[in-house]
């Protein structure tokens, strides 16, 4: 989009100023005292017929990658390159809310001859979110400040801020594996390396697994059966009650780094973030599907209609497979986030509950504040201790890494 120049305030004054010269002369009929005025019109004929560019300028915008760590200070280039001479150009990059400037600015004043290239540079620090810049704003002054131009170069760039991952363990048992066929035994049977149970015989069952100790004890062929070697499927859930805002950043950092981990260990996962509409990523495996995942981690937000329970009790029926490894994200703060956790038990998954403690979050100002805060803590701590009959619950205190509270619960 480009507009034509157009008046500045000095060149308001100055054509009051001509027409009050042109009605004094009229008043007093001294038409000599109109010579008062070309000075005037002069000045404002040069800077439209000489001073005028077309603001032909080539924009390039250059990010260091399309994803950065949230909290990382990256640098923003522009690129401008003038096709003319440009005595005062404001160059103004259009700057995404979620970005914070710590070095420099992100608007610039510079001249230009024909041909020339230069390159600003401004340092911003990256919050967690999808950041869209949409243009540069150019605006050129004659060098008289008679008239401006504005002219606003389409340039759209994405940056994505995500979640920040640290280094963890894994919160759910690796007894019983093979350290060639994954970190977690399969719920499902076949043939494999690890023994299951011993039952009757079945025909087209290949002999090798006929236990003969049990057939003479029993009277009747039984066989032995095996835990297939396929890696178990791993399901992350995150709460994103309004509710535990003040944590939630802390959550999706919680799920970001067990995801990883997952990938690291080359298990299969799937996603639910469970928004007023929820986010269902099905469960797959590899770095395309962990980036996938990561960018929807990477703009969830906190929601007032929260809805866990329903969506986990559909999505068990219709989208979980049977006896999964479940990581639920969650401070447990709302009724639906616990009844949750419940139905998750009742279906008979396997269950390890990463709950950010809401509490750890705030600083007591006063005596008051810090018995309240107290009396809160302790009131957790026993709710927490009757829903660990549902599962294995992490109570993270999130001034401590994730990796201490998980190894302070499981020992593995």
């Amino acid at each position: 989009m480009e507009r034509e120049f157009y008046p500045t305030g000095k060149a308001v004054h100055l054509l009051i100023a001509l027409w009050g010269v042109v009605v004094l002369a009229f008043f007093f009929l001294r038409w000599d005292m109109a010579y008062l005025s070309l000075p005037m019109l002069w000045l404002l004929f040069i800077a439209v017929a000489f001073f005028k560019p077309a603001l032909d300028v080539e924009v390039e915008r250059i990010l260091p990658h399309d994803r950065i760590l949230e909290g990382e200070i990256v640098e923003i280039r522009l690129r401008i390159k003038a096709n003319e001479r440009i005595p005062s150009l404001k160059i103004e990059d259009n700057l995404p809310e979620g970005l914070e400037v710590v070095e420099g600015r992100s608007s610039f004043v510079a001249s230009f001859s024909r041909g020339e290239e230069r390159v600003f540079s401004y340092r911003v620090k990256v919050r967690r979110g999808i950041h869209e810049f949409g243009f540069v704003r150019l605006r050129y002054r004659d060098p008289f400040g008679f008239f401006e131009q504005e002219k606003t170069v389409e340039l759209y760039s994405e940056l994505i801020g995500v979640p920040r991952i640290e280094e963890v363990q894994t919160p759910y048992s690796t007894k019983g594996t093979k350290i060639t066929v994954g970190p977690l035994p399969s719920p499902r049977v076949g043939e494999g390396v690890e023994f299951h149970a011993i039952r009757e015989y079945q025909p087209g069952d290949p002999l090798r697994i006929i236990n003969w100790k049990a057939t003479a004890r029993t009277g009747k062929i039984m066989a032995n059966e095996y835990e297939s070697e396929r890696k178990v499927d791993v399901i992350l859930i995150v709460d994103a009650a309004y509710a535990g805002k003040e944590v939630f950043d802390h959550l999706v950092r919680a799920a970001a780094s067990l995801m990883l981990d997952s990938l690291n260990n080359g298990t299969s996962f799937g996603l639910l973030l469970a928004e007023e509409v929820p986010l269902w990523v099905r469960i797959d495996y590899g770095k395309r599907h962990f980036f996938k995942c990561i960018d929807l981690l990477s703009t969830a937000r906190p929601d007032k209609n929260n809805m866990i329970a329903y969506q986990v009790e559909h999505l068990v029926r219709s989208r979980f497979p049977a006896r999964a490894q479940i990581l639920y994200f969650s401070p447990l703060i709302t009724p639906e986030s616990k009844d949750a956790l419940r139905i998750l038990y009742s279906y008979g998954y396997n269950v390890v509950v990463i709950s950010p403690n809401p509490y750890s979050v705030i600083e007591p100002k006063n005596r008051e504040e810090e018995l309240a805060l107290k009396l809160l803590t302790l009131q957790r701590k026993a709710h927490l201790k009757k829903l660990s009959a549902y599962g294995v619950v992490i109570d993270w205190d999130v001034n401590k890494p994730l990796k201490t509270a998980i190894a302070e619960v499981i020992k593995l």
